[in-house]
C-alpha cells in the first residue's frame, strides 16, 4: 500500500511580477515586519515600497554570508526590540533560512542551541513560528518551502539544522523576475544545487509518488534550461524553469530527504568558507558514480539503479542512455560551467577523516539510496578535490 505525508508552505505564489502581491499578503498577518535581506539591502527596495503602500511598517536586518547561531540570535533581538509581528525574507538560501530561524525563535523563545540537531539539545519547537513570507532571489535552495534552517555553529565548525514542521513559511512568493540580475557564476552554482535537489530525492529510499512527479519534471526543466540561464540571464523562460526546479527541489527534500551530496555539503560548509551551491556542484557527479557502483555491487536489484538509468535518459535526451551516461553529462556540465573542485575552497587530504566522520552523522546522509563505506566516501572526496 502507498502511504506518505506531504507538507509545505501554507501558500505558494509563482510567476513573473508576483512580488507585487506582498503588501496585501503581509497586511493580513500584522502591522510591522522584520525584513531580512542580504548584505545589499537596496535590492529589497521594491519590497519595502509594497509593504509601505499596504500600511505595513518595517525594520530591516541584513545577513552577510552564511548565517550563524549568532545571526539568528541577533535577528530575534532586533525583531523583539522593533516589536515586529511577522518576518519577511528576501534573498538567497542564507537569507531565507535566517528568516525561518528568527520567526521560529520569536514565538518559541530560548536559544538556537536548545533546538539544533546534532550539536544542540534537539528540543522540539512547541509553538507555530511567527508569520513568515519567504521570497527567493536565486534559483537554488528551495528554502522558501522547506521546514528547516541551516545555521553555522563557529565553535563546533559545522552547519546543522533547526528543523520542525512548525517552521514552514506561511507564504512563499516565487518571482522569476527577481533572478534575472543574478550573475552567471551564481546562476551556475545555485542551478546545480537545484538540479541536485531534484535528483537526490528521486533516488532516496524515502521517495513518494508526489515527490517523484515533481522531481521528474524538475530534471527535464534543468536539463533544457540551466545552460541557457547561465549563458543569457535575461532569458525569462530559462529563469522560470530554474525557479521551478528550485521550488520543486525544496518541496521534494522537505518530504523525501536528500543524500550524500548534501551529507557532505553541510559539514563542509562548517569547516570551510565556501558557497553551498558550488560545493554541491563539485560533489554531484562523483556521488552519482559512487552510488551507482555501490548499488551494482551490493544491491543490484535496487529500484534506485533503474532510477539512475532514467536520470541518464532525461539529462542526455537519449532514451537508450544508462546511469553512467547521466554521470558523464553532469561531469561535463560542471566542467563547462567552470565549477572549481573542493581543493579551491581549502580541502586537503588531511581533512578527509574529520569531514567523513561529520558527514556520517549528517541528516541528509540518511536519505542516500545505499550506505556508503568510509573508503567509498573518501574516494568521492578524492575525485571532487
Amino acid at each position: 500500500m502507498i502511504q506518505f505525508e506531504f507538507a509545505t508552505a501554507g501558500r505558494i505564489i509563482f510567476g513573473g511580477g508576483a512580488l507585487a502581491d506582498v503588501g496585501d499578503i503581509a497586511a493580513n498577518f500584522g502591522q510591522r515586519a522584520l525584513v531580512v535581506t542580504g548584505g545589499n539591502s537596496t535590492r529589497a527596495s521594491a519590497l519595502l515600497d509594497y509593504l509601505s503602500l499596504a500600511g505595513v511598517s518595517h525594520a530591516t536586518f541584513a545577513v552577510v554570508g552564511e548565517p550563524t547561531t549568532d545571526t539568528a540570535r541577533n535577528g530575534v533581538q532586533k525583531a523583539t526590540r522593533e516589536r515586529c509581528d511577522m518576518v519577511v525574507g528576501i534573498g538567497g538560501g542564507s537569507v531565507l533560512d535566517t528568516g525561518k530561524a528568527v520567526a521560529a525563535l520569536l514565538t518559541n523563545g530560548g536559544d538556537p542551541l536548545d533546538y539544533l540537531e546534532v550539536i544542540g539539545a534537539g528540543q522540539p519547537l512547541t509553538r507555530p513560528a511567527a508569520p513568515y513570507i519567504a521570497i527567493p532571489t536565486t534559483a537554488g535552495t528551495g528554502a522558501e518551502v522547506t521546514r528547516n534552517a541551516v545555521l553555522l555553529s563557529p565553535e563546533h565548525r559545522v552547519k546543522v539544522s533547526l528543523r520542525s514542521p512548525l517552521m514552514l513559511p506561511a507564504v512563499a512568493i516565487v518571482d522569476p523576475d527577481l533572478t534575472i540580475s543574478l550573475p552567471p557564476h551564481l546562476t551556475a552554482a545555485t542551478g546545480l544545487d537545484a538540479l541536485t535537489q531534484v535528483m537526490e530525492p528521486y533516488v532516496t529510499h524515502l521517495s513518494t509518488p508526489l515527490t517523484d512527479t515533481i522531481c521528474l519534471d524538475g530534471m527535464h526543466r534543468a536539463a533544457r534550461s540551466l545552460r541557457q540561464a547561465v549563458a543569457d540571464g535575461s532569458n525569462i523562460r530559462a529563469r522560470e524553469d530554474m525557479s521551478l526546479v528550485s521550488l520543486y527541489g525544496g518541496l521534494a527534500l522537505a518530504n523525501a530527504k536528500l543524500g550524500a551530496v548534501h551529507g557532505f555539503a553541510g559539514p563542509f560548509g562548517g569547516m570551510f568558507d565556501a558557497p553551498h551551491g558550488a560545493v554541491c556542484a563539485a560533489l554531484l557527479p562523483h556521488v552519482m558514480a559512487a552510488n551507482i557502483a555501490a548499488l551494482r555491487a551490493r544491491k543490484p536489484n535496487s529500484e534506485a539503479l533503474l532510477r539512475y538509468d532514467e536520470i541518464g535518459q532525461i539529462l542526455t535526451g537519449n532514451p537508450d542512455a544508462a546511469a553512467l551516461d547521466g554521470v558523464a553529462w553532469v561531469n561535463q556540465l560542471v566542467k563547462d560551467l567552470q565549477i572549481p573542485g573542493l581543493g579551491a575552497h581549502g580541502l586537503a587530504e588531511e581533512h578527509f577523516p574529520a569531514l567523513i566522520e561529520k558527514a556520517g552523522r549528517a541528516s541528509s546522509m540518511k536519505g542516500n539510496p545505499i550506505q556508503l563505506t568510509p573508503d567509498e566516501l573518501r574516494h568521492i572526496l578524492e575525485q571532487a578535490l
